[in-house]
């Protein structure tokens, strides 16, 4: 995941160091906290309880200068970690639609991102835990929260397994996020939990052509605490994402979902399960070139951050 403690030089590490103890003063005070001292300390030190404080803050407003002051931390802390651009990866032996790269996905240039979501869609609340989901609501910032805990009250109702719920990236170079809730499988999945899982793929891809997009990448999804087999879930991911393309190979991207309205949001109701996206993240990369050899225009890439999975995902694709 993003690391905080990337150089800078001098002047930037003033700045950042300024950023981050105001953030971790006006998050305490929301909650009537003691004031610790929140200057002179390491920067990793604050910005690990910045992110702890962001990890369990409900699900509210933030006034104007947090959010500028917010923003301006975590796009820097991202810039220097280095974004990868979809658009570059280089395409798989097997399929030249597909790519397979290993990195942070919270640094990665992309239409649209996958999360792997809980079916309380509110990010993961444990402090400073290194699963996708909590990467994703940290680096997005508190924005994403609040905006998934918006559309859970428009809902009424635990986010099913197998669906999608579309939001602004916010402050990730990716300009969506698509949320998806992947079966808990806990070692031993069934047909059901298999025909889950690749309802996670399809709904994404379903919600990623609605929204215009022309890159998006997958993480792995239900392989961590959800426990899938990690090689079958491989194994499902790239049957049912290359299945999908193929079936809608020559459409275009706004044939097969939908198209993107005046505003720059999604077209409502892209996929089943799927929310209204907003407006688009003005940071945004916008659309990717076309990938060559894709003529459904869409590339996908698969996320793969450890060797286990990257090993997999190579012997599948080449």
């Amino acid at each position: 995941m993003v690391q905080a403690n990337v150089s800078c030089a001098a002047g930037g590490a003033r700045g950042r160091d300024e950023d981050v103890a105001y953030l971790v003063r006006y998050l305490r005070e929301e909650r009537g906290l003691v004031q610790a001292p929140a200057e002179g300390r390491p920067f990793d030190e604050a910005f690990a309880e910045f992110r702890a404080l962001v990890n369990t803050r409900e699900p509210r407003p933030a006034d104007e200068r947090f959010l500028a002051v917010q923003d301006r931390l975590l796009r820097g802390l991202i810039a220097q970690a280095g974004i990868a651009r979809v658009a570059e990866l280089p395409p798989t032996p097997v399929d030249a639609r597909l790519s397979v790269w290993r990195g942070d996905i919270t640094t990665l240039e992309a239409d649209a991102i996958v999360n792997a979501a809980n079916s309380a869609l509110l990010g993961c609340w444990l402090p400073g835990h290194h699963c996708i989901d909590n990467a994703i609501h940290t680096f997005a910032g508190v924005q994403l929260r609040m905006a998934c805990a918006a559309l859970m009250e428009r809902h009424g109702h635990a986010e099913p397994t197998g669906r999608v719920q579309v939001t602004d990236a916010y402050n990730l170079p990716a300009r969506w996020v698509l949320h998806t809730v992947g079966p808990i499988a806990d070692g031993a999945p069934t047909e059901r939990h298999r025909r889950e899982l690749a309802s996670c793929y399809e709904s994404c891809l379903e919600a990623a052509a609605a929204c215009g997009c022309r890159t998006v990448a997958f993480c792995c999804v239900s392989t961590g605490t959800f426990g899938f087999p990690q090689r079958e879930a491989a194994e499902i991911a790239v049957g049912t994402v290359r299945s999908w393309l193929d079936r809608h190979a020559g459409e275009g991207a706004d044939a097969v979902g939908g198209t993107r309205g005046a505003d720059g949001g999604a077209a409502r109701g892209a996929a089943s399960g799927s929310g209204a996206a907003g407006s688009a993240n003005a940071s945004g990369p916008g659309s990717s070139p076309e990938a060559p050899g894709a003529p459904s225009g869409l590339k996908v890439v698969f996320n793969v951050f450890g060797d286990e999975d990257e090993a997999i995902y190579h012997d599948l694709l080449g």
